[in-house]
């Protein structure tokens, strides 16, 4: 019988799809690589995602994010991502958690529920606590380096954390990572350096970002970088990818 997912079945097989009805994901920050993460996995059968971010949709969120539209200025971005997912899939277990990850607030996630973590977050701290927490508890998790101030979305590529180069945020996640005694962690990063902006917008972060207000490892936030449709897009969608792909080989 013909379905929503007749045609990823054909691809992957119906013990694949079995276990990706089955597989329970959480996906932090939902942004312009998180959101399009989110719509693959929504758009592939991933029966159970948790949502965790706690920003809500502005006008400078229309040129990237894929939940972000003119109607929804003002709601949270786990809701405007719950609703879409849901009419992409009904039968999905979608959880939309308006929580702020980071040190001070990891106590409130049980990581240990989920089978996959995506980590799609815009501060270090939070990056940093999420792949240590993760690596401690045996759950697979791969993490998003930064994709503002970029334009080669072609640049992209898996790796593990200690095999990149050229990017500033992998390379600062790693030498904490190192500091911390981890080993490994899966990301998608580019070489392409990044770009200087033509020019300078206050703002709260300094990385592709859409946290809250705040400092980051006692530096303010200063700058928004650049960002454009096609790049955060590429992320979430090879992030989602290798998330899959993953899923999958556990079947067979």
């Amino acid at each position: 019988m013909l379905n929503q997912f007749s045609r990823t079945q054909l691809l992957f097989g119906k013990e694949a799809m079995t276990k990706l009805f089955a597989a329970k994901i959480a996906v932090f920050g939902i942004g312009g690589v998180g959101g399009y993460a989110v719509e693959a996995f929504a758009r592939s059968g991933i029966g159970s995602i948790d949502l965790y971010d706690n920003d809500v949709i502005s006008l400078s969120n229309l040129n990237r994010q894929i939940h972000s539209t003119r109607k929804n200025i003002g709601a949270y971005k786990v809701d405007a991502a719950k609703e879409r997912i849901l009419d992409i899939n009904p039968d999905a277990i979608v959880n939309a958690h308006r929580l702020f990850y980071a040190p001070e607030t990891s106590a409130q996630v049980d990581l240990t529920k989920y089978d996959y973590i995506i980590d799609a977050i815009d501060t270090l701290s939070g990056k940093i606590e999420l792949a240590v927490r993760a690596h401690a508890l045996g759950v697979p998790i791969i993490s998003a380096m930064s994709a503002g101030n970029k334009a080669d979305a072609t640049a992209f590529e898996v790796a593990d954390i200690f095999d990149t180069s050229v990017c500033p945020i992998a390379r600062a996640v790693r030498n904490r990572l190192r500091k911390r005694g981890i080993t490994k962690l899966k990301v998608v990063y580019s070489k392409e350096p990044p770009i200087k902006p033509f020019e300078e917008m206050p703002a709260e972060c300094a990385f592709d970002c859409d946290c809250p207000p705040g400092t980051e490892d006692g530096r303010i936030r200063r700058f928004v970088p650049g960002s454009n449709a096609f790049v955060p897009a590429v992320v979430g969608l090879i992030i989602a990818g290798e998330v899959v792909k993953d899923l999958i080989a556990q079947a067979k």
